[in-house]
């Protein structure tokens, strides 16, 4: 059960505290007077699991110049803690300009005495703490030598004819490899004959020859944002010996370390620019079984030799193999294997990288994805979730928010959304994109990173982020619990990908495009996606560790029910073993069109042909009476062959129908024996008010909000085609988890969707309003007979401010909204919090901006409305005036096209309370 304990009387949500922060408001659903959820008081299946830190969203926590001090590190984890976050992550950059004398090198004596600092203050706060293991990005510094540093090959040919000889000079230190080549005769190893004064002392006795020369050269691609004490090489992941070295700086750090350690050492996005190492040719001999010395037409070209497009691409794909290889088997373990014997765990960012990225996520104690602006592609974050599924990682991180939108217009209905994106992906442990140390004596909006979503205490958003940070506090209790309920390993035919003879390495970014979307995988992916088939890619060093039953395949994190691989050209001979032992064990095995009939790579050719030939033999695959499909028994399993509709209705492999309605998307996860659900209504306009399928079988199912913490038990009838059908009303981009059992209820009060009828009637009178909280000054209170954006003012203070205000209004009620009437604010820029006859209702951040009231008065009510703005208008003022704000070293402050930011040609933004405010019957 992980370290949250629920406890199902009736396969319900047993007896906990409730996540701190709970509202003691139901939002848009029942009644909006009732007491905040309490162990004591509650029925126990009303409340949620007991909230810890890692339940919490974190923060990633940018050290300009690593320029900190004691105080302000308190008062900024201080407001961390207060708005409900379980955490930060240090990464260490460029500092600000002006406060130079405040720089403190990264990794010294005054550095890490701050580290023990911030540590021992998170923890006494509840929060926890990571660090990047580096400053800026990726791994690297100023202890990584040229030899060590992310390399690229150096080819120089020559051509030399019958009696010629080479006359320039190479580098005999340099030299990793001298080979001849000429068509129709065996390479000739050239590399002992270079004399230590760089000559040659050969040449052809016939015929046209060309010579290789290969060396390396570090790529010049440096430490991207780095801090003082922490500029220098990237390092190079494929050479082994570098990791050790760049070790060793952290070894001796931490030597005379007498503070409490952070949890996790993290590494970024693969963002190296890297394709040799000193040691990669033995590496490649060891792992490929050849000599690629003797490829190396084929691996570099051009060459008079005349070579098969297929035997370059073999050559390339093992090249692309082994780079992967020795990051997986070699630089990324090590590096975890460190942090253990050190006292940590990894994060580990493996997109952007050559390599398999689901061995190189799985390496890592947490995988962590990203998504980047508003490219939200759900089945790349699905890469980190499903190593962590299968190799059995509880926690999936993701770096959320980078960028969303422009500096200081993202609101936290954006984040909430972007949020929803992730758990959908099977994200459960979101980290901010983020928030930047500012020390209290920085002029607003003080220091800020040029890539981040603002989310700090400064931003005048951060009012109400408390309720946003409930919300994925409520919503990972549950997704970080139990385990994931996936039907299909979706099997990931890197080898077609990597065996192609055109370029290099091979990098597969986070944005996808043609390594994913454009090749099989990512067609079938998003087929089985689209139609509700909850599935995990499986890589071929994954599927190793898997073993199977009649009817189940089981992997060390997971059970599965069928494999599909799609269409591919090459697989590896090792895989097909494994399929078939797969298969006489139990599984059901899908080979979407045909069965793959070829190996990858070069070495050991027809000899692995041959094999791969022999893992079927025997088999007969005669039509099934499914159009479109072939089967055969192996053991005591099935493989089939052909369309993926009937295959999977061959295996019984079921869907979640929802996904039928535009926009309705989930994610399961299985606790204690019951199904819970994650339901996003992700559509723009549709809202969802129907009985909805869910592939679950079950007696009963617990409605639960995340946004306000209520729960309760919704109407469940049988389906007419599987599981069971249940009663939900979502609107455009409002979230909520159902969990599914097979007991009887016990006595958990009815979850209600309220029913409203008649025309809403607007709320009449005027609205007093006073500036509360905020900069850069508060404009003067003023009266409203009619909403609008309170940028519309005569007063001029009004179009610079950023904060909240607050509106009051006292009305009188109509006979037939007094017992139970929906309070709908219309819109609201960006963010309410809601009193009603001095009643708090809760904070609202997501349209529509409504809840559910009760008995109303015939007359005096008094409806008090705290709206939080973006500091989009107050950032405007900054820039229309000239003020030197953006200050900063390295990149200083961009805009989304990384270009210098300037807000002074921004139109005015909404602001404040716009409505219209009505009142609508309730039955």
């Amino acid at each position: 059960m992980n370290r949250i304990a629920f406890s199902l009387a009736f396969l319900w949500l047993g007896s906990v505290a409730a996540p701190a922060g709970t509202p003691a408001v139901e939002v848009g659903m029942t009644s909006a007077k009732v007491k905040a959820a309490d162990a004591s008081d509650t029925n126990p299946a009303l409340v949620w699991p007991a909230a810890h830190r890692e339940n919490r969203p974190w923060a990633y926590w940018w050290w300009m110049g690593s320029a900190v001090d004691p105080t302000n590190l308190t008062h900024e984890l201080q407001r961390y803690h207060d708005a409900g976050m379980g955490g930060v992550h240090i990464i260490p950059i460029y500092g600000a300009k002006g406060y130079e004398d405040r720089f403190i090198d990264y990794l010294s004596p005054k550095w890490m005495d701050l580290l023990a600092w911030t540590v021992t203050e998170a923890g006494r706060l509840d929060l926890g703490v990571d660090m990047t293991a580096g400053s800026g990005w990726c791994f690297g510094g100023p202890h990584v030598t040229d030899l060590e540093a992310n390399a690229l090959a150096v080819v120089k040919t020559y051509q030399l004819d019958a009696g010629g000889k080479l006359a320039e000079k190479l580098s005999a230190n340099a030299m990793q490899a001298l080979v001849a080549f000429s068509s129709g005769r065996k390479p000739v190893d050239l590399t002992s004959k270079l004399a230590p004064d760089g000559t040659l002392d050969w040449s052809p006795e016939s015929g046209s020859w060309r010579v290789y020369a290969v060396s390396q050269r570090p790529s010049g691609v440096k430490v991207k944002r780095a801090g003082p004490g922490g500029q220098g090489h990237m390092l190079n992941l494929i050479y082994p010996e570098a990791m050790k070295h760049y070790l060793a700086w952290f070894e001796t750090a931490f030597a005379n370390y007498g503070g409490p350690k952070p949890r996790a050492l993290y590494h970024d996005s693969y963002e190296y620019r890297s394709d040799w190492a000193p040691d990669f040719f033995a590496s490649f001999e060891q792992r490929r079984g050849y000599r690629l010395q003797a490829e190396l037409p084929a691996l570099f070209g051009p060459s008079s030799i005349n070579l098969s497009s297929d035997h370059i691409a073999r050559v390339k794909c093992d090249y692309r193999e082994t780079i992967s290889d020795v990051m997986v088997e070699d630089t990324l373990p090590a590096w975890t294997a460190w942090a253990h014997q050190h006292g940590f765990i990894t994060r580990n960012e493996a997109h952007g990288s050559p390599g398999n990225w689901l061995d190189l996520y799985a390496a890592a104690d947490i995988p962590e994805t990203e998504m980047f602006n508003q490219d939200r592609n759900k089945l790349v974050s699905k890469f980190a979730s499903s190593a962590a599924h299968l190799s059995g990682r509880n926690l999936v991180a993701s770096e959320t928010g980078t960028w969303l939108k422009e500096h200081f217009t993202g609101t936290l209905a954006d984040m909430k959304y972007l949020v929803d994106d992730m758990f959908l992906s099977g994200i459960n442990h979101i980290f901010y994109h983020g928030t930047c140390y500012s020390p209290d004596d920085a002029p607003w909006p003080g220091w800020a990173f040029y890539a981040s979503f603002d989310m700090n205490p400064r931003n005048s958003i951060w009012r109400d982020v408390s309720a946003l940070n409930a919300y994925e506090t409520r919503c990972q209790s549950v997704l970080q619990s139990g385990q994931p309920d996936n039907d299909i390993l979706l099997y990931w035919p890197i080898h077609d990908f990597w065996q192609n003879p055109v370029g290099s390495v091979r990098p597969m970014t986070v944005h996808a495009r043609e390594w994913l979307e454009d090749q099989p995988v990512g067609k079938v992916a998003d087929w089985l996606w689209n139609r509700g088939y909850a599935f995990d890619y499986v890589s071929d060093r994954l599927l190793a560790s898997a073993t199977a039953e009649p009817g189940r395949i089981k992997t060390p994190g997971g059970t599965y029910q069928m494999l599909v691989v799609p269409s591919a050209k090459v697989i590896p001979l090792e895989t097909m073993r494994r399929l078939a032992k797969l298969a006489e064990q139990g599984a059901a095995i899908l080979f979407e069109s045909r069965i793959p009939e070829d190996v990858p790579g070069l070495g050991r050719l027809a000899e692995r042909r041959a094999e791969l030939a022999r893992c079927w033999s025997g088999m007969s695959f005669p039509p099934s009476d499914q159009p479109g499909l072939i089967r055969a028994n192996l053991g005591a399993g099935r493989i089939l062959a052909g369309e993926l509709q009937p295959g999977l209705a061959a295996a019984g492999v079921r869907r979640e129908p929802m996904f039928d309605h535009p926009g309705l998307m989930c994610v399961r996860r299985v606790i204690s024996g019951a199904c819970y659900y994650f339901i996003a209504n992700r559509s723009n306009l549709t809202a969802i008010k129907d009985w909805l399928p869910l592939s679950t079988q079950a007696r009963s199912a617990l409605i639960m909000d995340p946004l306000t913490g209520r729960s309760g038990s919704g109407s469940v009838r049988p389906s007419a085609t599987q599981g069971v059908e249940i009663y939900l009303e979502l609107e455009p981009g409002q979230s909520l988890i159902v969990g599914c059992g097979r007991g009887t209820p016990g006595d958990p009060p009815v979850w209600e969707f309220p029913k409203f009828t008649g025309a809403p009637l607007a709320l009449q009178g005027t609205w007093q309003v006073q500036f509360m909280a905020g900069g850069p000054e508060l404009p003067a209170p003023f009266e409203a007979p009619a909403l609008a954006s309170w940028t519309s003012l005569a007063d001029t203070k009004a179009q610079t401010f950023a904060g909240a205000a607050r509106y009051c209004l006292t009305f009188d009620a109509p006979a037939d909204c007094q017992k139970t009437a929906r309070l709908d604010l219309g819109k609201v820029c960006h963010s309410a919090r809601v009193r009603l006859n001095g009643d708090d209702l809760g904070t609202l951040f997501i349209p529509p901006f409504q809840l559910v009231v009760h008995g109303l008065k015939p007359a005096g009510n008094r409806l008090e409305v705290e709206v939080t703005s973006t500091s989009a208008n107050r950032i405007r003022d900054l820039d229309r005036r000239g003020v030197k704000w953006r200050n900063f070293y390295d990149i200083n402050l961009v805009n989304l096209d990384y270009k210098p930011f300037d807000a002074s040609p921004w139109p005015l933004a909404d602001a404040g309370l716009l409505g219209p405010v009505t009142l609508t019957a309730g039955d």
